[in-house]
């Protein structure tokens, strides 16, 4: 199917019948478009687009190469020499070992060679700090970095907020933005100077800015919008979300704003929304956006905007789809040369594949790379100082460690998965601080992704509700098996990102002691590999899903929901199926459900079920145990006792008098402490629990002050090994 994005008959968005005007949504994959000769009268613009291309200079068989999609716009740009070339951030950061190896500089040059004229920030522009975009980035950069809703605090220099070229008369301009997540994307020590604004705002400052009729402040007869920031999914709906970030974007641009042109989420699609074109080419220059842009000369007015997205790494026959341009190869070539010297130093080997989730964009799942780089982190740590947690963002792995071919794990490979740069940084927190950690994997509400689930190290188990509401999800928490206490402190070791408060971990930030390691991440890698020599992937889950639904009565079933009892990858071993016992009494055997569940952690699914015994309440161990990967949780599960506890009384009283209340409890009820007899929560009397024969007899003075009416008497009672503290209760008429 080739399907493209089509507007039309428009000038700064006049149209304004429907919220919500949909003329196409697909992402189209179609040859490399010729753009037509323009009508008499009419200015053609074409515009190429990509986004979040990470440093794939080189061809890899997904990503086309910079040399491959120079080649791309050079020939639209030979049919239109009205072509503008332009990006929406996130060029550089996260690379490939080529260019990460060479701090990026052959992305830039290769980009410069092939023409980019105009790109938005993305927040991987900002992993170095602001300070090195501006004096090291920008200085190496022919195209213009715009960013409209970035301003310093501090009075230095800020980064341009749009760009504009023109054809024929007519003038294209371009205003950038950044999401607003930037301050959790990156270290916060980097951009400490920065104030982010919100990106739509931003955006519809400038676009009316160049369209106000003054020349002094910039025009533009066509305004797109460059964003680093997307949709969670390709679906249209998504775009549209008014409770996402980008759905607040898109809706709220306003009428100066012709297209927008978005990236961060790595995903393509092609939209008309309102009227207005809504695109994004994917990742990695996999794929390229081509846009013809259809002006009246005379009025200015937009007649069309159509968008078609083009897959540049198709092989037609033997062929590549784009050759290589001559102009960029050699770029390419001497950045690969030199990173093949370096990288192919081997530093080890593994036994089989150590993954993250089962898509890269799956950053919610519990992974074994996660897992495995936090061991890593713990064991650096412990060579230089010590720590007993080791915590790592699911963002910070940016490639797994392959197997194939030969089991040997590279320098080059190493780097891949780790490639900021980021030093180790140890800190105390207190039980209550590691727990609140675990809590904010759950992002806040607006987040691009709703759960970073942490790779923690081997020592650490936590099991959580997934149910939960927000700070209520962990349940339990172990270091070597222990429970973790609130008021104890504890050493850890996080990344200077995590450090920082990266990624909403807010937490981190306020670790006390903190002391920088002087240990970079991916040398910490380096010397495990050099101790070890060879590694293998851990299976054993180290967080749990567990959600009891407990029953009131013996003889009632008691259910148990378990989930993450599996990794999400379809080659990485699966439980079959899992046991459970509660209180020394074995469910049934419970068949795991292996379906991997998107964005969460709950991949891996089981339902125990069996009915209460007699003999086994109070709190009680719950444990499951997988025994084809050793995984193994327990978390203690309250079941109510065999017994009853009832209060009773006199159904009506004056003001002023006496009140006989009778506490009964029947059962192996063990209660301690005190009873207290309360008139609508009011206490009115606190006694010992003395009982005969299971039951007590009180007489409590109603005060003469209460009105009359229907009142509550409550009877709560204490603490118990077998029953919760609670109360009962009746209803009295006061007359």
């Amino acid at each position: 199917m080739n399907l493209s994005s089509v507007a039309s008959g428009r000038r700064r968005l006049r149209f304004g019948a429907a919220a919500l005007a949909v003329a196409a949504a697909a992402v189209a994959v179609a040859p490399s478009p010729a753009p037509t000769a323009s009508a008499v009268g009419t200015v053609t613009i074409n515009l190429v687009t990509v986004n979040d291309f990470h440093g794939r200079i080189a061809r890899d068989g997904a990503a086309a190469g910079a040399a491959a999609l120079s080649t791309a716009v050079k020939q639209i740009r030979a049919t239109n020499p009205n072509t503008v070339f332009a990006a929406a951030g996130d060029l550089i950061g996260a690379s490939t070992f080529t260019s990460f190896i060479a701090n990026d500089k052959p992305t830039i040059d290769s980009l410069n060679a092939a023409g980019l004229e105009v790109s938005a920030v993305g927040n991987h522009e900002f992993d170095q700090g602001f300070a090195d975009l501006m004096n090291r980035v920008l200085p190496l950069a022919n195209w213009e970095y715009i960013g409209a809703n970035v301003h310093t605090t501090d009075g230095s220099p800020n980064l341009p907020e749009y760009w504009t070229q023109t054809f024929e008369g007519v003038t294209i301009g371009f205003v950038g933005a950044v999401t607003d997540e930037l301050p959790s994307l990156v270290s916060p020590a980097g951009i400490a100077n920065l104030a982010i604004e919100d990106p739509v705002t931003a955006a519809n400052r400038v676009a009316n800015q160049l369209s106000d009729g003054n020349p002094a402040n910039g025009e533009a007869d066509v305004v797109v919008m460059l964003v680093h920031e997307g949709a969670a999914t390709t679906a249209i709906e998504s775009a549209v979300d008014p409770n996402s970030r980008f759905g607040k974007i898109v809706l709220g641009a306003n009428a100066n704003i012709d297209a927008i042109v978005s990236g961060h989420t790595h995903l393509a699609y092609n939209h008309v929304i309102n009227g207005r074109p809504v695109i994004s080419s994917g990742q990695y220059g996999e794929k390229f956006s081509n846009m013809t842009i259809e002006v009246d000369a005379t009025t200015k007015q937009i007649l069309s905007m159509s968008n078609v997205i083009v897959d540049a790494t198709v092989i037609p026959g033997n062929g590549v789809k784009f050759t290589d341009d001559p102009a960029v190869a050699p770029i390419v070539a001497s950045a690969v040369s030199t990173a093949a010297v370096l990288g192919a130093v081997p530093l080890g080997t593994t036994t089989a594949d150590i993954l993250r989730g089962s898509a890269a964009t799956n950053r919610g799942s519990e992974s074994t790379l996660g897992n495995f780089v936090a061991d890593v982190q713990l064991w650096s740590a412990n060579q230089i100082g010590g720590a007993e947690i080791a915590f790592m963002n699911p963002g910070g792995l940016r490639t797994d460690i392959l197997f194939a071919p030969d089991g040997v794990v590279t320098y080059a490979e190493a780097a891949g998965v780790q490639p900021f740069a980021n030093t180790l940084i140890t800190m105390d927190l207190t039980g209550a601080q590691v727990k609140t950690v675990l809590e904010q994997q759950w992002q806040p509400a607006g987040a691009s992704r709703p759960i970073l689930h942490l790779g923690v190290n081997k020592e650490l188990k936590f099991t959580y509700n997934p149910n939960a509401t927000a700070g209520n999800h962990i349940t339990g928490i172990w270091l070597n098996g222990v429970a973790i206490d609130p008021a104890a402190t504890y050493r850890v070791v996080v990344n200077s990102f995590l450090a920082a408060g990266g990624d909403n971990f807010l937490e981190l930030a306020k670790g006390t002691n903190k002391a920088d390691t002087g240990k970079i991440d991916l040398q910490s890698m380096v010397d495990y590999m050099a101790a070890f020599k060879q590694v293998s992937p851990d299976y054993v889950q180290r967080a749990y899903g567990i959600v009891p639904v407990t029953p009131n009565a013996v003889g009632e079933p008691l259910v148990v929901n378990v989930s993450s009892l599996d990794m999400t990858n379809a080659n990485e071993p699966k439980s079959g199926t899992a046991n459970a016992t509660i209180g020394g009494v074995a469910f049934p055997a419970a068949t795991v459900d292996p379906t991997v569940v998107p964005v969460s952690d709950e991949t891996g699914r089981a339902t125990f079920s069996t009915l209460v015994p007699g003999t086994v309440y109070g709190w009680q161990p719950f444990t499951v145990t997988v025994p084809s990967t050793g995984s193994t949780a327990t978390l203690p599960v309250f079941l109510k006792a065999p017994s009853s506890v009832r209060a009773e009384g006199g159904a009506k009283v004056k003001a002023g008098r006496m009140l006989e209340v009778e506490f009964k409890v029947r059962g192996p009820i063990a209660i301690t402490g005190d009873v207290t007899v309360s008139l609508d929560g009011v206490p009115l009397r606190t006694v010992a629990w003395t009982p005969r024969k299971g039951e007590m007899e009180l007489k409590v003075l109603v005060p003469a002050t209460t009105t009359k009416g229907i009142h509550r008497i409550t009877v709560s009672y204490g603490g118990s090994t077998t029953v919760l503290s609670s109360a009962t209760g009746f209803n009295v008429r006061v007359v």
